[in-house]
């Protein structure tokens, strides 16, 4: 036997097959030269050789790859902890050098090894190697992992005011106005009262502030209930304690119990079943509501008790952390005498001549030893060996930040308000620069320009922050109170507006589309068809079919048949009945609404593990006994299940088989009506699998076997597969066909009119499904995603030239494109070498579903659309799997169902049911950004009116920076006098509620984003401009005698001038809209006594005379119709000659 390697030695590969559980006789001191040798400095993976005589039967090649090297893993596995620490101590090593280059960094002082530390995290590099864990030991592992802690808090109590003071400040409108409440503590610069710039500001920050503090604070309250969160933690002693998820470390032995989270990343190592499986929900992980079996490693599964599973000696490798949820790559050693055994604590044997060293057995893990973090228990109570903790877990990987989100609206605000800022500094200096230099100093001219700039501030309207934080709180409680969409909740209020621009749907499929709920159908036997509506029927047949032959007498075609179909589909699944109940458990929803099919004729499943079937019948309780020979469980690739059984009480053994169609049509004898009726079914929205049979004799099945056993004993993966694949492929011929089942996935309400009204609407939905690329086509036409009868174009490619060349053979630009399929594989590739051409195909294509998809991949594609086309997009999903793509779409929408409020809770808006989405986005987005879009532009013109009002004061007395309006008269102007009637008009509709979703192709003129552009803007600045003259000059001519007068009419005819431009604005009058307008009125004429009284103010702003006679009430007026009449007329021309199609309706 060839010995291991010494220091000197170096191996560069490994390619050497051993038994899934082997055992090594290997020299005590191999593992410390080994160790030696990867102290040495030969990489942080180790190298090492396995023993090259252990291939027997089920042999597996190891690679450097796949597996921890023997170098690594022999500094523990082949000796007790005991023996190893005496035997490094003689040579006087550092411990154990498992892991490599990490245990080279521990070595050394304390003060060395704090300053490594500081330098990795100073660095902020990750540590994502493999790691070597130690059971029951002291110390299990040879570094410190990071703290097993949820934490989806945007903030910490250091960070709050830094970085939301960042995300206000970082927009230039906020950063404007701060300077100018800045420059008001300057009294050569100051221009009014202070109160008038630091009120606004501050009473925007204030409520910023308070949401995303209250925010935070229930992520926090969500996270500490995570955390807080207790479990069974299994010492090395024998004794068992309660620790908070929290205090969950690497290496520890939890206890899960049913219906329990798992904690963290662990390796299944023992559970409470039986037959050494259980069942894992894995919905806030993948997205899949089928449970999935996970199976326990098999040597600790065979201990006696979990005391002994307390007392062995063994180490696991990891492989490093990672993303794929689909893969894990693992190796659990134990030392001889433990694996199996009662566990006495000390090595049961011990191997002759090699100085009392007991050899190990080593037992490969993968995928199915596995159980993620954030999955549930369905089943049993489970043992787990804790591998990765906090943010190395598969579900913290897949995860990204809370992003803060800002609407498209308010990016083009702070874009104008540039503009105007712009506009504020050109005025200014003109004021400055036009009149005749009478050589005043330049630093007076300096002064001058930027009280100019002051006086000017007006232009870019700190109230318009205000206004739009009241108006998407205004919009939040509408949608909250709307009793067409009870339960909806707005969790972020600051992009309401975005809502009304979504041109991009990307929706998850199980539990969002469909409720997840497997209806059996359909039976079809080819000359009869059985649906559940004929249950006695059903039962009558198989009860005389069971009589006639316990009588020897003949059986009718028909209950033979009936009979053969049911037993089938009674075992040939992955099901198994849930203790105490009549319910099931299984992976797919599918075999669970034929096994409970079943179990309703009469054939009911009351056992199933790794061995055996058990079947009772109804009529007589008799209970069948099946041996399972082999399984071929359901792949993508082969698209098919099959079991081989022997019934225990004949001995006959049979072949059962169950797939789709298009691949069960190739393996069955012909059929005259397989063909037709399958049609027919997936033209009736139903799943349809084809149920086979094959008898086999005992020869048959001896030399099948042969040939299997040698089949998996190829040196590579793919080769063993491809083996396996072909002996299987041998034996499905000449199939007998047995029935056709057709189960039903029930849709969300009113899914498929949801949908359709989105496509009128021109919304493109992508489906992004972890689910099956056959299940998602069904889902698709049913939920009319896909027009029935639509075509489907599939990528399904496996290197990346056949990818391009399936993306560039899409039919782009006909009339009636295909939907593009693609699979997860196929999307990969796409998205790493094709990703322009992906999408331009994508995009091009009226639906997209993307099967597999990884939840890192789904926000992957919402990232792309977004930078790609730069259109507004929104994804919904109602499980874990979903966070990542609802964080990076515009809008995150997130739906309460089956699948927990994980989704719900971390999603911009939050939904009950599907449906509401048409009312969310065709009616409240529209109200939202129309709103919006009108206030925003109303409130610029008020700014700019009363701006062009000092401009042409200033210029007509001498260029002077002196302020037409008071400080009352302009913080009036901002208040009391306007905005009630200016905010009242997000309560303006355009149409109705009934009409918006009766129409859906006019919310394709707001994906345009014309009410808010810079033409309209241009527009409105003309109409401010035009209307801010008139009454300035206007006063001008008519004045005769004071200032104060000038003041009045001006001031007067400002106040009329916007509330009359406000009535011209309203399509739809409100109760509120004309209660704003009246009390506005009366309020403005009760200020007029009280700002005339030097008593009451300090001093007079308005000549009282003068403002109730009739010579004001003529020129006021007279000033007020030619600054409105001329901008109403206007406005009508435009309708009449350009008319919305809203108007249309209206």
């Amino acid at each position: 036997m060839r010995q291991s390697p010494t220091s000197g030695e170096r191996l560069e590969s490994i390619d050497i097959s051993i038994a899934p559980v082997r055992t090594s006789t290997r020299d005590a001191s191999a593992p410390l030269n080994a160790a030696a040798e990867d102290s040495a400095g030969f990489g942080s993976e180790g190298v090492g050789a396995r023993d090259s005589s252990a291939s027997n039967s089920g042999a597996r090649p190891i690679t450097r790859r796949s597996t921890r090297s023997t170098v690594e893993m022999s500094t523990h596995n082949y000796v007790r902890y005991e023996e190893l620490a005496s035997h490094t101590a003689d040579l006087g090593s550092g411990g154990f050098q498992g892991e490599g280059a990490d245990s080279q960094s521990l070595r050394g002082p304390p003060w060395c090894r704090g300053i490594a530390r500081l330098v990795r995290w100073c660095g902020g590099g990750k540590r994502t190697d493999s790691r070597l864990i130690r059971l029951n030991a002291k110390r299990p592992t040879d570094r410190r992992y990071c703290r097993n802690v949820i934490n989806n808090q945007k903030f910490s109590l250091l960070t709050f005011f830094p970085k939301v003071l960042y995300e206000q400040f970082k927009f230039f409108f906020n950063l404007y106005f701060l300077i100018v409440a800045v420059s008001q503590f300057f009294p050569p610069l100051k221009v009014g009262f202070l109160f008038t710039y630091i009120a606004p500001l501050a009473f925007v920050l204030a409520i910023t502030i308070i949401k995303e503090a209250h925010d935070d604070f229930k992520r926090m309250l969500s996270d500490r209930k995570l955390n807080g969160e207790m479990y069974d933690r299994l010492l090395g002693d024998g004794r068992t304690e309660r620790v908070p998820s929290s205090k969950i470390r690497v290496g520890d032995l939890i206890r899960i119990h049913t219906n329990q989270r798992v904690p963290a990343d662990c390796v299944l190592v023992r559970t409470t079943e039986h037959s050494g499986t259980v069942f894992l929900r894995t919905d806030q992980l993948d997205g899949e509501t089928d449970w999935k079996l996970r199976v326990a490693v098999p040597s600790c599964q065979k201990l006696a008790t979990d005391a002994d599973l307390q007392r062995i000696a063994a180490t696991l490798y990891a492989g490093a952390p990672s993303k794929a949820i689909y893969e894990f790559v693992g190796e659990m050693t134990t030392t001889a005498g433990q694996a199996g055994g009662a566990g006495s604590g000390g090595a049961a044997g011990t191997a002759p001549g090699h100085g009392g060293v007991a050899p190990p057995t080593t037992e490969p893990l993968g995928l199915e030893n596995t159980m993620w973090c954030n999955t549930v228990l369905a089943s049993g109570m489970a043992i787990g060996v804790v591998v990765f903790t906090g943010n190395e877990t598969r579900c913290m990987m897949n995860a990204s930040a809370t992003p803060t989100k800002v609407s498209g609206l308010d990016l083009q605000i702070n874009f104008l308000a540039k503009f105007l800022f712009c506009l504020t500094v050109t005025l200014s200096a003109l004021m400055v620069l036009i009149p005749p230099d009478h050589s005043p100093s330049p630093l007076l001219k300096l002064l001058a320009f930027f009280r100019f700039i002051l006086l000017f501030s007006s232009i870019v309207p700190i109230s318009l922050r205000v206004s739009l934080e009241m108006a998407k709180v205004t919009y939040a409680l509408h949608m909250f109170r709307d009793s067409e969409m009870k339960g909806a909740i707005v969790r972020s209020s600051s992009i309401s507006e975005e809502l009304g621009g979504i041109e991009y749907l990307l929706t998850d499929k199980t539990g969002t589309l469909t409720r997840n709920e497997m209806v059996f159908r359909k039976l079809h036997l080819g000359s009869h068809c059985l649906t559940a509506a004929s249950l006695e029927e059903v039962r009558g047949l198989l009860r005389e079919a069971y009589r006639s032959e316990a009588a020897g007498a003949p059986l009718s075609p028909l209950a033979h048949q009936t009979r053969s179909a049911l037993l089938a589909i009674a075992l040939c699944h992955n099901v198994s009945p849930v203790e105490g109940g009549d319910s099931f458990q299984g992976a797919s929803p599918d075999e669970l609404a034929l096994v409970s099919f079943a179990a309703a004729t009469g054939l009911k499943l009351v056992r199933r593990d790794l061995q055996h079937v058990v079947l009772q019948r109804a009529h007589d309780d008799v209970e069948m006994v099946w041996d399972v020979l082999q399984e071929f469980p359901f792949t993508s690739e082969t698209k098919r299940m099959g079991i081989m059984l022997r019934e225990r009480e004949t001995g006959q053994m049979t072949f059962l088989v169950k797939g789709a169609d298009t691949v069960m049509a190739e393996k069955v004898a012909r059929s005259y009506w397989l063909e037709e009726e399958v049609g027919n079914l997936a033209r009736e929205g139903l799943r349809t699998l084809v149920v086979a049979r094959r008898p086999l004799t005992e020869a048959a099945y001896r030399q099948f076997e042969t040939e299997l056993q040698a089949a998996r004993l190829a040196k590579t993966a793919a080769g063993r597969e491809q083996a396996v694949r072909e002996c299987v492929d041998r034996l499905e011929v000449d199939m007998d066909l047995l029935c056709l089942t057709a189960v039903e996935d029930l849709l969300q309400n009113a899914v498929q009119q949801t949908l359709e009204k989105l496509r009128n609407a021109n919304v493109k939905t992508w489906m992004l499904t972890g689910d099956k690329l056959e299940t998602a086509m069904v889902i698709a036409q049913n939920a009319s995603l896909v027009p029935r009868g639509g075509a489907f174009y599939p990528v399904v490619a496996k290197s990346p030239v056949e990818a391009l060349q399936k993306l560039r053979g899409y039919p782009q630009g006909v009339l009636h494109a295909p939907c593009l399929l693609v699979d997860g594989n196929s999307l990969e590739l796409c998205l790493q070498h094709h990703q322009v051409l992906f999408l331009e195909v994508a995009c091009a294509a009226p639906a997209v579903i993307c099967c597999r998809c990884s939840p890192t991949q789904k926000g992957q594609i919402v990232r792309l659309i977004r930078t790609h086309t730069g259109k507004c997009t929104a994804a919904i999903g109602d499980g874990g799997n979903d966070i990542p793509m609802i964080r990076e779409a515009h809008v995150g929408i997130g739906i309460e169902g089956k699948e927990g409020k994980q989704a719900s809770m971390a999603a911009d808006f939050s939904l009950t049911e599907f449906s509401h989405l048409q009312r969310l986005v065709l009616w409240h987005g529209r109200n939202s950004y129309l709103r919006s879009a009108l206030l925003a532009q109303f409130v610029i013109h008020r700014g700019l009116i009363i701006a062009i009002i000092q401009a042409v004061f200033s210029s007509l007395f001498f260029f002077a920076s002196i302020a037409v309006y008071n400080g009352y008269l302009t913080v009036g102007y901002a208040t009391i006098f306007t905005t009630g009637p200016v905010f009242s008009l997000v309560l303006d509709e355009d149409i109705s509620a009934e009409n918006a979703l009766k129409y859906p192709e006019l919310y394709r003129e707001l994906q345009k984003r014309r009410h808010l552009s810079l033409k309209t803007f241009l527009i409105w600045t003309w109409k401010a401009i035009y209307q801010g003259g008139v009454i300035m000059l206007g006063a001008i001519y008519l004045f005769d005698r004071r200032l104060v007068h000038v003041v009045g009419i001006t001031f007067t005819a400002l106040i009329l001038t916007e509330l009359i431009m406000v009535a011209v604005e309203v399509k739809r009058w409100h109760t509120i809209m004309i209660a704003s307008e009246v009390v506005t009125l009366a309020v403005y004429a009760g200020s007029i006594f009280a700002l005339s009284s030097p008593t009451m103010l300090g001093t007079s702003t308005f000549d009282l005379p003068f403002m109730l006679s009739v010579e004001f009430l003529w020129k006021v007026a007279a000033i007020t119709a030619v600054s409105c009449v001329p901008v109403w007329v206007g406005k009508v021309f435009s309708q009449r000659l350009s008319p919305e199609k809203a108007s249309k309706i209206r």
